[in-house]
């Protein structure tokens, strides 16, 4: 028999049970974002708001487009995203960094996706009672897992299917590439200058992936003397650093163009005419997103041609976008993309 003294507890805790059983609350599941912060998300995800540029890309690949609300991304600045996976009639599309938390609560949305780095806006959002997940990574590594987390996130099959197909892909890329250029000396290594900017003039320093892909596809950041992304330098600076290799993200203008240009006609790069243009497609290839493993298939083929002989880029681009993206793209469109130029209209 119960003891009497227990009676009054198990009153007490019936409407607590019969909560926690019922078939009508909505389901739920944690996750760990990529700082660590564990966060409770609806189950499943429905609506999705991008509020950081580059993970878009990732949920692109996951195949979960269609259930984004609203992004900070444009037609007008990310055209091959746009071509490639269109949003569906309605999506919140703004202009800035952020979004009116009226407009996401309007939208029920499940997750906002936003870069770790933006803690205000964060907050925000948090203060409002959305699920908030902070991304981020500064090497392909931690790329790949915050790929599997957001997998995670969105809990389908399918997105953690296309998570280990696509990590399966990194490793086996990073793997190829390093059988490679890990045994280059210091001296077989050129100096490369990434630069984001000409006008202003910003370039790409260490602790950065950007700083990790040069190094992987076997040279040496001429940059590396300062740290962090989208660093202001002179002219000068660039003078003393002295480049074997230039490489322009794709929106950085043409080079000359840039202030005080003929400055730059000192440098050893401009003089042997090394001064490449990066790829742009989905994201831009050279920063933070997915296709960061097509850039460092793209820097090892240009930086050491003789040991990469039979790389084809071309036909390595179209895979990948038929892979991960779903998109079938003609041989014109992957000599765009390769180019860093914008889709034809």
């Amino acid at each position: 028999p119960m003891p009497p003294a227990f009676l009054p507890f198990l009153r007490a805790s019936l409407p607590v049970l019969a909560l926690a059983c019922s078939p009508n609350l909505p389901a739920s599941h944690q996750v760990t974002d990529d700082t660590g912060l564990r966060v409770m998300l609806p189950d499943p995800v429905e609506r999705i708001a991008e509020a950081w540029f580059a993970h878009q890309s990732v949920t692109m690949l996951l195949g979960a487009s269609p259930l984004i609300v609203a992004t900070l991304n444009r037609p007008d600045s990310r055209p091959w995203m746009f071509r490639i996976q269109p949003l569906p009639s309605g999506t919140v599309l703004t202009r800035g960094d952020s979004f009116s938390v009226e407009s996401l609560l309007a939208r029920h949305t499940g997750v906002v996706f936003i870069s770790a780095a933006a803690e205000r806006a964060a907050r925000q959002y948090e203060q409002a009672g959305l699920p908030v997940l902070r991304m981020g990574f500064s090497d392909l590594a931690a790329l790949g897992r915050s790929v599997t987390s957001t997998a995670r996130a969105l809990n389908t099959p399918e997105a953690l299917e296309r998570a280990t197909a696509y990590n399966q892909y990194l490793e086996e890329t990073l793997r190829e590439i390093r059988q490679q250029t890990d045994t280059l000396t210091e001296a077989q290594r050129p100096r490369v200058l990434h630069i984001a900017s000409l006008d202003p003039l910003r370039v790409d320093g260490s602790q950065t992936l950007i700083d990790e892909w040069i190094r992987l596809a076997g040279g040496r950041n001429a940059a590396r003397s300062i740290s962090g992304n989208l660093q202001p330098v002179t002219l000068e600076q660039l003078l003393v650093w002295q480049p074997d290799v230039i490489i322009l993200a794709a929106a950085a203008g043409p080079l000359d163009r840039a202030p005080r240009a003929s400055l730059l006609h000192h440098l050893a790069a401009v003089k042997a005419q090394r001064v490449l243009r990066n790829p742009d497609g989905v994201f831009p290839w050279d920063r933070y997103g997915t296709e960061a493993v097509l850039q460092l298939q793209w820097a090892a083929r240009q930086l050491h041609p003789e040991r990469f002989p039979s790389m084809d880029l071309e036909a390595r681009t179209r895979d990948f976008y038929q892979r991960f993206f779903d998109y079938s793209l003609s041989a014109k469109e992957a000599r765009q993309i390769l180019s860093g130029q914008p889709p034809a209209p």
